[in-house]
């Protein structure tokens, strides 16, 4: 399923529903961010002018007046893994923020950061991209989550600590600001990486499922 963001003047993106949720002045006429589907949406959206492009996994609304070949120059469309198991694994971020409670990292325990609006640190949104999940401990520090579905590459430790250096620079001046990186495989080229990072963290998961035959409707 692919998801829907808008992208504004200053290179920002965000999830479009919450975007138009945000800023209602910019909702087609006849449509709603919370009852029309994202399809109807974009549909409204274009035909106000806004312009659109599309990759394998995302879909890109670009708010009037915004040159778009420059900004695509500075806009990241990441490719995710099409593999028979991303549609399981696509549920990770999800999975990982419900249960976050259960995750230690230098022996503190997390929990979702909630800024003062009540946006929770799910996909959240800042200058430079989106934080998969940010975290913080009973003392304040944050914790950036970059998740990988498949394997994780080396390239990951730019975008970690593109968000690490926006959450020192903003909402975490006085805290301790941690990575984390989280993939199916983690290969060499990421471990020497991120070897030279302080406080970044290194997680794999694996996903299992078991089948059990089911019973059967005895005919007598």
């Amino acid at each position: 399923m692919k998801k829907f963001y808008v992208v504004v003047e200053n290179g920002a993106r965000y999830p479009m529903k919450q975007w138009l949720r945000d800023n209602p002045t910019f909702i087609p006429i006849g449509l709603d961010a919370s009852t029309n589907t994202s399809h109807e949406l974009r549909n409204g959206l274009k035909k106000s002018g806004w312009q659109h492009t599309v990759s394998e996994t995302e879909e890109l609304l670009f708010q009037q007046g915004i040159e778009i070949e420059e900004m695509l120059e500075n806009v990241e469309i990441e490719q995710e893994d099409e593999s028979p198991s991303f549609a399981l694994e696509a549920h990770l971020r999800d999975f990982l923020a419900e249960n976050i409670g259960t995750i230690r990292i230098f022996n503190k325990s997390l929990k979702v950061f909630v800024n003062q609006e009540g946006k929770d640190g799910i996909e959240y949104p800042c200058a430079v991209g989106f934080i998969d999940i940010l975290a913080i401990d009973d003392e304040g520090n944050f914790y950036v989550f970059e998740l990988k579905r498949s394997r994780g590459s080396d390239k990951v430790v730019g975008q970690l600590t593109r968000y690490m250096g926006w959450v020192a620079s903003t909402i975490g001046k006085d805290k301790k600001v941690n990575g984390v990186i989280v993939a199916n495989t983690i290969d060499d080229k990421l471990r020497y990486a991120s070897s030279v990072i302080p406080n970044v963290s290194l997680f794999e998961y694996q996903l299992e499922f078991h089948l059990k035959e089911a019973d059967k409707i005895k005919i007598s």
